[in-house]
């Protein structure tokens, strides 16, 4: 079952340059309030999802105003989490890893706007027929527009075959990958999540420097912060941290040691505390407004930070996650979510506040009250704003019912729809990512003239084109008025068959949705069907229908029995909603339809450590 990449964001937690104004509202500037109460609910919320150990820094105003931390560093003990304790930041690696590269090249010890493959020595970029290597760069890799595969990677521990990051790149001892990484597309014509596009720019650095990732980051970021909590060594590695938080299932339970090696180091094998997450985040507020940095030039800080994508993900620059439109502010962050472990970490581009949050549970137990966390901090401390009102105006009826209705996500490119409809003589925005990142699944849309929108909690104009009979035919995305980096989605693109199918299942039971899907499957045979009701699982799941998702993938293995991949996601939701037995029943039948060595391997230890959970 494919990894889902919401806003990777999720965690996908993804930001823009606003050029239109927005009215602050007060914010207050004394002692914190509100605080206190937040630690009691915290405590509460913990219990209720299972999770052993949370730990998060505010700032505000460039500055850190509150470190809390809750919890144990790991079951079956009493060490609590200390403000000290160091936890697994997963992808938010990758941001950090951006920031060196920039001050390297600021320094003249690199160039990231020359062809990477001149960096390469113990391996070069796989011939392909969309690339010519000569024109990849490294800010190709930072951005996620090269257009490599291998978007992330499983963890390891004490007692695994090991993979070095040569091998990763060949696709060898990987669990989620059984050739060498390759290209997709044109670098720069699309974006695609590449952890492999990272371990690239890792080797990258290790051959021109001749030393590991970890050194080099120590020495040029790390150290000269002051970081004494963060590192980049791993755990079967002398040097690494003594005072860590172990990685959790969902059941709670350590998984292995509790102590993940992760030999992709840039994409994810960052050790850190939110507080120091956070000096490093004001030191770049403070590079960004070009006053009170030691270590970040303006110049790098700009550069790493500009919205190279607006692409799937809504925002990304040659680093950061630049989708999030929380609160109405501007963010540059980068969220971390790997088995047991994950965070998130956001900044504003303007006024020094952020947030860094780090916990030791898996996406269920974590991700819930991670996001309660964040939602309040940004409350209690005022840091909604609103758009400028001055800037809204009216629209016409026609225009207004040419473009509700259903869509494909086009705003986040997640999995699921939005939908336009009129409430009240107001105009609102649904989607599921919303409801992720603020809390509630419908955001107002406010008219700004000439067909285009800003919609709240949201960092790009939208803009509808009709055609000569006032019916939409297609949607244009940008960030700011040069329309840098704009991208236009066809009406085909996200009203279709497909469309059609999720509003079913959405709206519909099951027996009525199928026969929809019947109808749909005569009018388009040749849409990809297993893959859609593959989606559709996820979907469900992460709208917390679970109950519905094993309907739907339930269905997908008796429509598609002779695929393997529809029997692995049958088992990962019969896992994940708690039902061992039948989770185990799908993994044999996936393991008899995929005749790859390594892919047995891999089912057969699923298999045997859920075999451990049922005796």
């Amino acid at each position: 079952m494919k990894t889902l990449k919401i806003m990777l964001l999720i965690f996908i937690f993804t930001f823009g340059n606003y050029d239109f104004e927005v009215n602050a509202q007060s914010s207050n500037k004394e002692q914190p309030l509100g605080f206190e109460a937040l630690k009691e609910e915290i405590r509460k919320q913990m219990k209720s999802h299972n999770l052993h150990g949370l730990s998060v820094a505010v700032f505000e105003d460039y500055k850190v105003i509150w470190t809390n931390e809750w919890g144990i560093k790991a079951a079956n003990s009493d060490e609590k989490i200390e403000s000290e304790t160091a936890f697994s930041t997963a992808s938010t690696s990758k941001a950090i890893v951006s920031i060196l590269c920039g001050i390297l090249e600021e320094k003249g010890l690199i160039d990231l706007n020359s062809p990477i493959n001149t960096y390469l020595q113990r391996w070069k970029l796989p011939k392909s027929d969309l690339v010519d290597a000569n024109t990849l760069n490294w800010l190709h890799f930072l951005s996620h527009t090269a257009g490599t595969t291998q978007s992330g990677f499983a963890d390891f521990y004490e007692g695994d075959k090991i993979p070095t990051i040569v091998q990763s790149l060949k696709g060898e001892l990987l669990p989620r990958y059984n050739r060498e990484i390759e290209f997709i597309f044109t670098p720069g014509t699309d974006w695609e999540y590449s952890g492999g596009g990272y371990v690239i720019i890792q080797m990258a650095l290790e051959d021109h420097f001749k030393k590991p990732l970890a050194d080099l980051i120590k020495e040029h970021v790390f150290d000269p912060l002051g970081l004494k909590n963060t590192t980049m060594k791993q755990p079967n590695e002398s040097g690494f941290l003594k005072n860590v938080a172990k990685v959790h299932n969902a059941k709670g339970e350590i998984i292995k040691t509790g102590l993940p090696i992760t030999p992709q180091v840039a994409p994810s094998g960052m050790w850190s505390t939110p507080y120091d997450l956070s000096l490093i985040a004001i030191e770049m507020q403070n590079a960004l407004r070009n006053k009170n940095n030691t270590l970040i030039s303006n110049k790098v800080a700009k550069k790493i930070t500009d919205v190279v994508s607006l692409k799937k993900a809504g925002g990304w620059s040659a680093g950061w996650h630049r989708s999030y439109g929380i609160a109405n502010r501007d963010w540059f962050a980068h969220g971390g979510s790997n088995t047991g472990v994950g965070g998130e970490y956001m900044a504003t581009m303007k006024g020094g506040n952020g947030i860094a949050i780090l916990a030791n549970g898996d996406k269920p137990n974590r991700i819930p009250v991670m996001n309660f966390l964040r939602n309040e901090i940004i409350h209690l401390r005022g840091w909604e704003a609103r758009i400028d009102p001055s800037l809204i105006k009216r629209t016409s009826k026609t225009f207004v019912s040419a473009i509700q209705g259903a869509y494909l996500d086009f705003l986040y490119g997640a999995p699921g729809i939005n939908k336009i409809y009129e409430e009240n003589g107001k105009l609102f925005m649904s989607s599921q990512s919303f409801k992720h990142l603020v809390g509630r699944k419908n955001c107002e849309m406010f008219y700004v003239g000439k067909n285009t929108f800003r919609i709240d909690q949201y960092p790009n104009y939208v803009k509808f084109d009709l055609d000569a009979n006032n019916e939409l035919k297609e949607i244009i995305i940008y960030r700011d008025k040069s329309m840098k980096n704009a991208i236009i989605i066809k009406k085909e693109e996200v009203r279709n068959h497909k469309t059609a199918l999720v509003n079913a299942f959405s709206q519909y039971d099951m027996n009525i949705a199928i026969k929809e899907y019947r109808k749909i499957k005569e009018e388009a045979p040749s849409l990809n069907f297993e893959q859609i009701f593959n989606e559709f699982g996820y979907m469900f799941y992460i709208e917390n229908d679970i109950n519905k998702a094993i309907k739907i993938l339930e269905f997908n293995s008796k429509e598609h029995p002779t695929s393997f991949n529809t029997y692995d996601s049958l088992g990962e939701i019969y896992e994940l909603s708690g039902a061992i037995k039948k989770s185990i029943e799908n993994y044999k039948k996936a393991g008899v339809l995929n005749k790859s060595g390594e892919y047995k391997d891999r089912v057969k230890q699923k298999i045997l450590d859920l075999e451990k959970m049922v005796k």
